[in-house]
């Protein structure tokens, strides 16, 4: 074969290198050879979120939320569970017996106030007090106590209860936080993963080429074409480019040990990424929004976002603690009424109104602070409380919204930015083609064909910068609006 049949062979081979269309590769560093597609598991994102939310400590933590605030309102409604008590006191000195007490009490609380009251009594001995006398067979009674000042319309249990219960909310609101903060961290460090994993393709895919170029100026300089300068300036080329693998290299390690610190397996076992395991997009990367879509996220913003949540919840639980203070400022005013029997089994007769007028205990009580400085203190340190409250609902409402423009203006500006890119990669691709064509013609240098291609990763790097800019202000559009979305 002539040389200049060889030579023609050469750049042959090289331009369907360059091109894209199969060609002979050159052998590079073990360490530096691309993973086989056959061995390699690809990790989808929406598989990523799957096994966070499965085991990671922080979604187990944000699920202890719920459960706390379910006990939280079983204590609450504990408050209203029935109470039976009993006492018994006997005295004796020098061989008396003083007296013998047997009392039984059964309370139990409605939701409305009111308390129903059962008990059962005996009492004998020589020294009884005669208030506390009771029939051999003892005295039994049942009635009802009203609170008909304090306590009529709100007290401190239904208070109690009812916030309770409100935190079952703000405990959802605080899970959901913790969640979606998780999954937005966990996010980026994914598209991390995705942007190291294509940078270090580039520089693999750069590496070979320089490798193979490397090997076709040496025929060259060994069949005198080209001069033995050329051959540094090919294996400059090829050295600079294996730097610029390594460092890739070692950035996509770090970027999946970041990726791994989010996987967990069950109790609590941290996880490691198998080195086959690589990171994949699916579906399409440009994903413009309807023009109607921020103003839909803006409502489902202002309705469900976990921080506005949790201080809607929380201004309506101080909304309940200021009734109660206020109740607090009214009399202790209690009437009690026991309709009493001789033993413990009731008689037809206990129900008939002649029974009810001559065997009672009736009793009111009344009670009330002369200044009440604590209660109008408290009122007044409910209402500040209050006031501090929906002011910072309003000013997280509106960071809220903000928030998610922002977001949504860097999403847009993104989009326009990576379609320049793609087109700023595409005339930089048909410079470096036609700088190989001229280099075949004789007409440029191995020099320029080298600085082409340096432009040309360069702004394939940057479309790549982009690209995950851009997934990672998607990730953040939603979540500003309190959701994240995995696709």
């Amino acid at each position: 074969m002539t040389l200049k049949n060889r030579y023609t062979m050469l750049l042959l081979a090289l331009v369907l290198l360059v091109s894209g269309m199969p060609a002979a590769r050159a052998q590079v560093p073990a360490a530096t050879q691309p993973q086989a597609k056959d061995s390699a598991q690809a990790l989808t994102l929406r598989d990523f979120h799957r096994l966070i939310l499965q085991h990671h400590p922080v979604a187990s933590q944000a699920a202890l939320l719920t459960e706390q605030a379910r006990q939280e309102l079983r204590m609450a409604r504990g408050s209203f569970d029935p109470v039976i008590s009993s006492k018994v006191y006997r005295k004796e000195y020098n061989g008396k017996e003083y007296y013998n007490l047997w009392s039984n009490t059964l309370r139990i609380p409605t939701w409305f106030g009111p308390e129903l009251v059962a008990g059962y009594e005996q009492t004998q001995g020589q020294y009884l007090n005669p208030e506390v006398s009771t029939p051999d067979r003892g005295l039994s009674y049942a009635g009802i106590s009203v609170p008909l000042g304090q306590g009529l319309f709100i007290d401190e249990r239904r208070a109690i209860l009812r916030q309770a219960s409100l935190m079952q909310g703000i405990a959802e609101a605080e899970r959901v936080k913790l969640i979606n903060k998780l999954l937005l961290q966990a996010t980026k460090d994914y598209w991390d993963w995705l942007l190291y994993f294509r940078e270090m393709q580039l520089y693999q895919e750069a590496l070979e080429l320089a490798s193979f170029r490397l090997q076709g100026v040496r025929i060259r300089v060994q069949e005198g074409d080209l001069a033995a300068i050329d051959t540094v300036e090919a294996l400059v080329a090829v050295q600079d480019r294996l730097v610029m693998l390594q460092q890739a290299q070692l950035a996509y390690t770090n970027s999946r040990l970041m990726v791994a610190t989010h996987l967990w397996g069950p109790d609590q076992v941290p996880l490691e990424l198998q080195e086959t395991t690589i990171p994949v997009l699916l579906g399409s990367e440009l994903t413009s929004l309807p023009q109607d879509s921020v103003q839909q996220l803006l409502v489902i913003a202002k309705a469900n976002h976990p921080e506005l949540r949790k201080l809607s919840l929380k201004g309506q639980q101080l909304e309940v603690e200021q009734r109660f203070a206020a109740n607090k400022l009214l009399p202790k005013l209690n009437a009690e009424y026991n309709v009493l029997q001789s033993d413990f089994y009731l008689d037809s007769d206990v129900l008939e109104r002649q029974h009810l007028g001559a065997n009672y205990k009736l009793g009111v009580s009344f009670s009330m602070p002369l200044f009440l400085r604590e209660e109008r203190g408290k009122l007044q340190l409910t209402k500040a409380k209050q006031q501090a409250n929906s002011l910072e609902l309003i000013q997280t409402a509106r960071e809220v919204e903000n928030n998610l423009l922002a977001a949504f203006n860097e999403w847009q500006a993104l989009e326009e930015q990576i379609r320049l890119q793609e087109r700023m990669v595409e005339n930089a691709e048909t410079l470096r083609n036609g700088e190989v064509i001229r280099f075949q013609n004789g007409e440029s240098s191995l020099f320029l064909v080298n600085a082409r291609e340096v432009k040309l990763m360069e702004a394939q790097l940057k479309l790549y910068a982009l690209r995950a800019k851009y997934a990672k202000a998607k990730t953040m559009l939603y979540w500003s609006a309190g959701e994240i979305v995995v696709d």
